[in-house]
């Protein structure tokens, strides 16, 4: 009972919270549709006041021979409800008009909502979630908000104000009635509760299911070659059929309950209709006061629109019920786009930045203007600001780090990077490597320990001001649609095309850019399908070198370029790295022999350190590696 009572809560505060994010969208709009709703709601149960009228008048008029004399009584209420129907069809197309720009601008500022909450979320929530199943918030999610918002609000507002309306009507007219008719309704509400309510669990789990679905369908695309190349198509469509089952048992789950909830409804509303029409003739016949606040006596004319109102107040509760799966679905749905909404920020308390300074005097001064120099700005609790020229001098102290608390991924790390310094790490696969340049950038935070740029305790300078001073290349390389020079410009938005194209030039990358069709205005799709893997890492590489940061960081950047590319890429690298402070992380030792400092990482922990030289001569594990004694797993 207390985890129905939660669910029901919890749906409660999804409807009260996407009514305020509409409202908060549309200020106006909003509130005027509404109006239109209620109003269009209000005129269609108008009807039946106007037939027990003319009803009325015909019964009363009928044989008494003045039929010429009340003609035009009844004309007039005719002409009374032809305006309000003209009145109903504009109020109809102007709430239409305005729900079609709700519905679309609430989409779109969802979407902008959970992009921007993307950009926010820390590296850990992208590790850890099915890509796929984050693109669902995109599609799926958002198209069942759509369906929510265009048509089952909508509905639920009309069928809400019209079974009012037609209540209180009803209630006017004869109380015995509306006691049938609210017998009935309830009976249909019971229904509506014990079939429909079934569906709302279904209807989640079917959303997280095609979720799962969509994540390992792009798993699939990405990995097709692979597929290919190990024959792998029969297990993988094997496993695409076991998900595939899933999200089917759990939507048709769903669509089970929801689809025999119409036809009961239907039957029970025809059932009732006969239940209405036998009542008023019981009472009819039998003479019954009848009890009613217009303190009319029960006639043919209150019996006869009354079963109209009845039809109309049935089919508005089964139109409800009829908006289950859209309604359940939008709430799961919703969900779902709250809780991404939701989500915790990447948690930033840095308060030094990194500014622009120029020198006068001997002092470091703060400029507005771009001047190629760079200071770590720190302001002080006395309220004095000191300015620390930045070097790229890196140091970690007895540093501890676990993805997953009790298993260790790093253990009591000690290591210094001076300005200029090239430092390379070297160990087997999960060793560590990746992982301390991932706490040098604070894509994830450390356990124990310390690590300080030019001095400064990482945890202090902001993330982003902290990663503009270091640069990245990957060994998955990362193009984005737009044309070359764009991919290399993402480095520094605000490089010129001649700083692109030196950058360029340093990596290596001049000479096959230039090939293109149309040079450095080729236009790249798809991650750049249409280049080598190569090239792709040569134009990675380019775009760390018009980023110019004091600090690089090479993860396997050349593991994707031939041995002849890498010769030449190895020039521009040097050029790169000169002056600069450079972690590195290869396999291939050869690419780290003229490294100052080669680090010897093994399960988390550094068991040797020094020069290629030194460590040749202790004959440790690097000496193994090397001489091929024993190789990298």
């Amino acid at each position: 009972m207390k985890t129905k009572t939660n669910i029901i809560g919890n749906k409660k505060s999804i409807v009260i919270r996407l009514l305020k994010d509409i409202y908060k969208f549309h200020p106006v709009k909003f509130p005027l549709a509404v109006i239109c709703i209620i109003f269009n709601a209000t005129i269609s149960s108008i009807p039946a006041v106007f037939m027990q009228n003319i009803i009325a008048i015909v019964e009363q008029n009928w044989q008494t021979g003045v039929w010429n004399a009340v003609k035009g009584r009844i004309l007039y209420f005719v002409a009374i409800l032809a305006v309000f129907y003209v009145l109903s069809i504009l109020s109809n197309i102007l709430y239409n008009q305005l729900m079609a720009i709700i519905n679309q601008g609430t989409l779109k500022k969802f979407r902008i909502k959970m992009f921007n909450k993307m950009q926010t979320l820390p590296i850990k929530y992208v590790d850890t979630n099915n890509h796929g199943d984050i693109m669902s918030y995109y599609t799926n999610d958002i198209d069942t908000l759509r369906q929510l918002i265009s048509q089952s609000i909508p509905q639920l507002l009309i069928s809400g104000v019209t079974v009012l309306t037609v209540f209180s009507i009803m209630l006017y007219y004869c109380f015995w009635l509306t006691l049938v008719v609210v017998t009935g309704v309830i009976v249909m509400l019971f229904i509506t509760r014990k079939v429909g309510g079934g569906s709302a669990k279904y209807f989640i789990k079917q959303q997280k299911a095609l979720g799962r679905l969509e994540g390992f369908a792009e798993e699939m695309m990405n990995g097709q070659k692979v597929i290919k190349v190990f024959c792998h198509e029969n297990e993988s469509k094997a496993d695409f059929d076991k998900i595939n089952e899933a999200l089917f048992n759990d939507a048709r789950a769903a669509n089970r309950y929801a689809n025999i909830l119409g036809p009961i409804l239907n039957n029970v509303g025809n059932v009732l209709y006969v239940i209405v029409a036998i009542t008023g003739g019981i009472l009819l016949t039998l003479g019954v006061p009848n009890l009613s606040i217009s303190g009319k006596a029960l006639q043919i004319s209150i019996v006869v629109p009354f079963l109209n109102m009845t039809k109309q107040f049935a089919g508005n509760i089964n139109q409800v019920s009829h908006q289950t799966n859209a309604i359940v679905m939008g709430l799961a749905g919703a969900k779902r786009i709250y809780d991404l909404i939701d989500e915790e920020p990447e948690q930033d308390n840095g308060y030094v930045s990194l500014v622009n300074v120029r020198e006068e005097n001997g002092q470091l001064v703060e400029s507005k203007e771009r001047t190629g120099l760079w200071a770590w700005k720190h302001p002080h609790g006395d309220g004095t600001v000191t300015y620390t020229k930045l070097a790229g001098d890196v140091r970690m102290y007895n540093v501890d780090f676990e993805y997953e608390p009790g298993k260790p991924v790093l253990n009591d790390v000690s290591l210094y990077a001076k300005p200029g310094q090239k430092v390379a790490f070297v160990g087997a696969t999960g060793a560590g490597k990746t992982t301390i340049t991932n706490l040098l950038n604070r894509f994830y935070d450390i356990a124990d320990g310390k690590i300080r740029y030019d001095g400064i305790n990482i945890n202090k300078i902001k993330k982003p001001d902290l990663r503009r001073a270091i640069g990245m290349v990957l060994q998955d390389t990362n193009l984005f649609t737009g044309t070359v020079m764009d991919n290399i410009r993402y480095g520094r938005l605000d490089a010129t095309d001649e700083e692109c194209i030196a950058a360029a030039k340093l990596a290596g990358a001049d000479d096959f850019i230039r090939r293109l069709p149309d040079g450095y205005n080729t236009m790249l799709t798809e991650n750049g399908a249409n280049l080598s893997q190569g090239q792709r890492q040569l134009i990675s590489i380019a775009r760390a070198a018009v980023a110019d940061p004091p600090v690089m960081i090479l993860d396997e950047a050349t593991s994707s370029i031939d041995t002849r590319t890498e010769a030449i890429v190895q020039r521009g690298m040097d050029a790169l790295m000169e002056g600069r402070t450079v972690f590195v992380i290869a396999h291939r030792l050869s690419t780290v022999k003229n490294s100052d400092v080669i680090i010897v990482l093994d399960h988390g922990r550094i068991i040797e350190k020094g020069s290629h030289e030194e460590l040749i001569q202790k004959k440790g594990q690097y000496y193994q590696l090397y001489t091929g004694a024993f190789e990298l797993e």
